[in-house]
């Protein structure tokens, strides 16, 4: 059995950067023809020029709040903003919508997400059974992982989020040999079989995405026999990099580009360097240029000790800016301003997110004057209306929130 999902993976450096920059001016000469958004963009771009990473880091970078900026603006007329060169259709098979809201489309190419590289380090192999807690409501990462599992040739149980016993039962029923979903969800499944007097000695691996995990969490598991893998990704990109059994960072994906640049620019920064990833895709039908993902991370030396030849990174480290993930769903800036709006009371607004992994808990200070019965609650639904996650509500006198600019604090603990 081999120990790689394929040769790219083993290929020289310089024979991946060459194909890497052969593809790239074709890659940018497409976005410039069949997506609107950057053949505007990138106007005046000599498309065959770009073949190298000196010359891809002139061009501008296009972040996910001005992804979304643009899909408002032109959601009547093109709901992805014009970034996408497909349309609804044979081509588009789905749609899924994040929290912005925004909207992502999935076309018809088997492995569409590029998941199956990231499950068949995590020791996913053909003829065994994946438990999938991703959810398949809304966003897309449910299909993101059963669609990797089924390029593995893989069976899929479309767990999804919530119903605790259920998926217990479920578990103990089909004998699942492996887990993709949240670490904290994993967990508290697990706990739950223990309190229900539940074995699932079947389960002995995960896929684990959409929030930090930990070094005590992954122990933990490994103490109950699940060797658990992280993988990274986004809903615009799908697969970014992924871990192995070297344990030693995450190792890039075969069909992307990644930058790592200065925060709030787009100057790539020296080896080692804390930065905001920045991704280029190869996906022909979401070409997505020079996107920053938000996310910081740093390039580490040397290769992967798996003889995986591809860059690694150390994986997730922060946000570049306040925009932060809650029980797996991004809270961004603009959403809590969307609450503050619909209460003129309210002169300013600052979200706490706090607890511990798999506890996570969030507060919406709010200065306000006012003392009417039922105010708090009213804003405590507007919270979870417009985030779509449970929170909790605290007035407090105005001025007494810090003047620093913050609009969501992360106060996690990540022991």
């Amino acid at each position: 059995m081999t120990s790689f999902y394929d040769a790219l993976e083993t290929r020289s450096s310089a024979e991946r950067e060459a194909a890497f920059m052969a593809a790239l001016p074709q890659q940018v000469a497409h976005a410039q023809q069949a997506s609107s958004a950057f053949a505007e963009i990138l106007a005046g771009v000599d498309a065959q020029a770009v073949t190298s990473r000196e010359a891809l880091a002139h061009l501008p970078v296009t972040r996910k709040t001005q992804l979304a900026e643009r899909q408002q603006a032109e959601r009547e007329r093109d709901v992805f903003g014009g970034f996408a060169s497909i349309g609804f259709g044979a081509a588009m098979p789905r749609v899924f919508s994040s929290p912005g809201p925004l909207y992502e489309p999935e076309g018809q190419r088997r492995d569409y997400w590029r998941m199956a590289r990231a499950l068949y380090a995590a020791g996913f192999r053909a003829g065994e059974l994946v438990h999938n807690c991703f959810s398949y409501h809304f966003v897309p990462a449910g299909s993101m992982m059963e669609s990797g599992a089924h390029a593995l040739g893989c069976t899929v149980f479309p767990g999804g989020t919530g119903q605790t016993e259920q998926q217990v039962q479920a578990m103990a029923d089909l004998k699942p040999a492996a887990y993709a979903g949240t670490p904290s969800f994993l967990k508290i499944i697990v706990e739950r079989a223990q309190e229900m007097g539940v074995a699932l000695p079947s389960l002995k691996k995960a896929m684990l995405s959409a929030e930090a995990l930990p070094p005590s969490l992954r122990d933990w598991f490994g103490e109950r026999g699940i060797a658990a893998y992280q993988s990274y990704g986004t809903a615009d990109l799908g697969l970014i990099a992924y871990e192995t059994s070297a344990r030693e960072g995450l190792v890039l994906d075969e069909g992307v580009i990644v930058e790592i640049v200065r925060p709030g620019t787009g100057d790539p920064v020296p080896e080692g360097e804390v930065g905001e990833l920045v991704v280029t895709t190869l996906n022909p039908d979401y070409p997505l240029i020079r996107f920053g993902t938000g996310d910081l991370s740093a390039v580490l030396p040397g290769q992967c000790p798996t003889g995986r030849t591809n860059t690694r990174i150390k994986g997730w480290m922060g946000r570049a800016d306040q925009t932060t993930k809650v029980r797996g769903m991004f809270v961004h800036p603009g959403q809590i301003a969307a609450v503050t709006r619909r209460f003129p009371q309210v002169q300013r607004a600052r979200l706490v997110v706090s607890g511990e992994m798999a506890n996570d808990q969030m507060v919406l200070h709010v200065e306000t004057t006012e003392t009417a019965a039922g105010f708090a609650q009213q804003v405590q639904e507007a919270l979870r209306e417009v985030t779509k996650l449970r929170g909790e509500v605290q007035m407090v006198a105005p001025g007494s929130l810090p003047n620093d600019g913050k609009v969501i604090e992360d106060a996690r603990s990540y022991k």
